[in-house]
């Protein structure tokens, strides 16, 4: 048993002979837990050692299958018990709804009506796991203050227990599972064999499931409706023994009855014509299931699909649907390779991990995780394709590969003596996504692993749901490089050291869409004097970048040539209508006089700019001006003339960083020039990187980019010692 130090850091029990715990100190609190909230089932985690990983001890209440993709998981994973140990605190799920919204992952796998609590196991040093709790479709969307103090209370007492066991060195183990046993035969089930003659006359179908669904009952009329002898029912899982309810359908009635404590009915059709009724009815110790001949027409309830029991098949479906969910979030390369960290891994048991790709005839190393020397994995980075190692035959056959033991590979690839890493056994999956391969998923395991043929083929599935989500980051990486390149060749690089000016700008992509946009801004020197200009093109494309580029290189030209702000402003409204772009643009552009103390500027559509003033006043500078660029090629920009001072700001940007859904475009203009007249006297890389931060607070999507301009006239003395 390991605890964690301020719920991060391992911390080993002590040494010595273990000698177990006399006992069943998880069951006992669970079962107690359960009891005391009148909770419908549960499981206790442990911390494993030296992984950020929770490990189910025991289970009650459900069979452990219905949780199968979770029975290990990362301590990051975006589930209620990995959260509950990393904020130290209760999570509350009230229902489907709510767990949906929340936890899309377990939704997808348990899409039925229940709530669920989730508690870490924690003394004030030291984090030792978490307990779930959960309640059927019926419990009140809020968790009553008794129930909260009864599991909080009852964690903490189990955390002092664990740790005393820590001090004492009595490792805690995982526990048989608390399930009530299925009945052996009618006399149990029913009660007396007067009640099984009645029930035996009964027309139609009376039979009994145990919490893993198989049958303990069944009746005559059971027997003849599914033309089944009731020897071959009793002992089996219904829809195991009758073939034409062998369907992940039918089952998901049996999960979904079971976890809602909700009655549920479905029909389904008995070859070759006869529509049969199903009505499953919940209790905490299994099913009783009513079975009758149907309409030929017949609707069925659902109660909400799923999957899932002891059968590897099913179990396997699970995991495939919870680590599908998952890996759909992941956008680029190293997304992937942390939710396979975070998901994948635990949930086959392996400790280290290595994302294998190629370019150029050569194997490079995309990601890594587990191993504490980097060294030992980026040596394999650039290894030609044409080398035999295992991630090379992997990679080029499209043929998975497992080992049981360094051994085993040794003797396959002799190579890998000298270069060890540290692990006792290893799977390497292809990656294959659209008939073509994209890289190779090496997962390590610390001691001699046997993959047996149903781990082995839940594994190769699992590679290709990795495939599939490795190929799109990818492709999301080497297009968000692309639009970030071009971007970066459309703005400026850097800006010109001007003797009476000192300037800053920032510009930040949108985060919907390619990363890319219209938002530009430019300082020009020209003629002894300076010009700026800040803009925006609609749109988030590349459409949007290359006319931006064309509006830049417009805007140089005009001021290079001399023309005066409602000048370039004119002609670069002229050009962009005749390139037919069905585009506009904002644009607001000054020429600045220092040595006069004045700025002239034209607008076009453009959010007003800010002054700064030495004494920290803000102004919005409400300038005259013309419509939007591209609309109409007579329109003219009048200019204004804004006297400036040494020590004055002008803050210059575009509407992204005011404009955000909900918030009303004047209060977010007058917080922008509060902050400004706070922050005004910083470093003026500084006061952009403030300026910019409100927006950024929170994880908050940018809907638009933000494009941002600050100059700031230099006092005389500044500007003799710049020249």
């Amino acid at each position: 048993m390991v605890g964690v130090s301020d719920g991060q850091e391992a911390a080993q029990a002590p040494a010595g002979r273990p000698t177990p715990v006399g006992k069943p100190l998880l069951s006992l609190t669970l079962a107690a837990m359960l009891d005391d909230v009148h909770a419908h089932s549960g499981a206790v985690y442990l911390l494993v050692s030296q992984e950020p990983v929770l490990e189910m001890a025991v289970s009650a209440g459900l069979p452990r299958a219905f949780a199968a993709p979770w029975e290990r998981v990362g301590l990051s994973a975006p589930i209620p018990v990995a959260e509950a140990v990393r904020e130290r605190r209760l999570i509350w799920v009230g229902g489907e709804h709510e767990m949906a919204r929340r936890y899309p992952r377990i939704a997808v796998v348990l899409p039925y009506p229940f709530a669920l609590a989730a508690m870490p196991v924690a003394t004030a040093a030291t984090v030792y796991g978490a307990v779930y709790v959960t309640w059927p479709g019926s419990h009140p969307p809020d968790l009553s203050d008794g129930e909260r103090e009864h599991l909080t209370a009852a964690c903490d007492r189990l955390a002092l227990r664990l740790e005393r066991a820590a001090v004492e060195n009595r490792p805690v183990h995982a526990e048989p599972d608390l399930l009530t046993p299925g009945g052996a035969g009618p006399a149990d089930t029913l009660g007396t064999v007067e009640a099984t003659r009645m029930v035996a006359r009964l027309p139609y179908g009376l039979c009994s499931l145990d919490l893993h669904g198989r049958v303990g009952f069944a009746n005559a009329a059971t027997a003849e409706l599914l033309d089944v002898p009731v020897s071959r029912l009793l002992g089996t899982q219904l829809w195991a023994a009758v073939p034409w309810l062998n369907d992940p359908v039918y089952e998901d009635q049996y999960r979904a009855a079971l976890i809602s404590q909700h009655v549920t009915s479905f029909v389904a059709l008995r070859p070759p014509g006869d529509w049969l009724s199903f009505r499953l009815y919940p209790g905490t110790t299994g099913l009783s299931v009513r079975i009758s001949r149907a309409r030929p027409v017949s609707e069925m309830t659902r109660a909400g699909p799923q999957r899932s029991d002891g059968s590897p098949r099913l179990v396997t479906i699970s995991h495939v649907l919870s680590l599908a969910s998952a890996l759909t979030e992941a956008a680029g390369v190293q997304d992937v390779v942390q939710l396979i960290a975070d998901e994948i891994s635990p949930a086959v048991g392996s400790q280290a991990l290595v994302v294998l790709g190629s370019r150029a005839g050569r194997l490079h190393v995309l990601g890594h995780r587990g191993y504490p020397d980097a060294h030992t994995v980026e040596r394999f980075d650039g290894l030609p394709l044409s080398e035999q190692t295992p991630g090379t035959q992997a990679l080029n056959t499209g043929v998975p590969a497992f080992f049981d033991s360094r051994e085993q590979l040794e003797r396959l690839y002799p190579s890998r003596y000298s270069t060890p890493d540290g692990m006792g056994a290893w799977a390497y999956l292809p990656l294959i996504a659209s008939g073509r391969p994209v890289g190779t998923c090496v997962l390590g395991y610390a001691q001699s692993h046997h993959f047996a043929t149903d781990e082995r083929a839940v594994l190769t599935s699992l590679g290709g749901l990795i495939a599939q989500a490795l190929e799109r980051a990818l492709l999301y990486d080497a297009k968000l490089q692309l639009a970030q390149g071009l971007q970066a060749a459309l703005l400026p690089s850097s800006l010109p050291p001007l003797a009476s000016i000192e300037a800053a700008a920032r510009y930040l992509p949108a985060t919907q869409g390619m990363d890319i946009g219209g938002d530009f801004y430019d300082l020009v020197s020209s003629h002894g004097r300076a010009a700026a200009v800040i803009g925006d093109v609609q749109g988030h494309n590349v459409t949007a970048a290359g006319l931006m580029g064309q509006i830049r290189t417009a805007v140089r030209a005009y001021t290079a040539v001399g023309q005066a702000p409602e000048e370039v402003m004119g002609s670069t409204n002229r050009l962009l209508i005749d390139l037919g772009t069905e585009l506009f643009a904002s644009c607001l552009y000054l020429r600045l006089d220092p040595a006069r103390g004045v700025a002239v500027m034209a607008r076009a559509g453009h959010p007003p700019p800010l002054l700064r003033r030495p004494d920290g006043k803000v102004k919005v500078l409400d300038l005259a001006g013309g419509p939007l660029l591209g609309i109409d090629p007579y329109a003219v920009y009048p200019t204004t003339e804004v006297p400036l001072v040494p020590g004055s700001v002008l803050a210059l940007y575009t509407d992204g960083l005011i404009e955000s859904p909900g918030v009303d475009i004047e209060d977010a203009l007058a917080d922008l020039a509060q902050r400004l007249a706070v922050t005004g006297d910083q470093p003026l890389d500084e006061l952009a990187d403030s300026l910019l931060q409100r927006g950024e607070e929170g994880g908050q999507e940018r809907p638009d980019d933000v494009a941002l301009l600050l100059l700031r006239v230099r006092p005389p003395a500044d500007t003799a010692r710049k020249r």
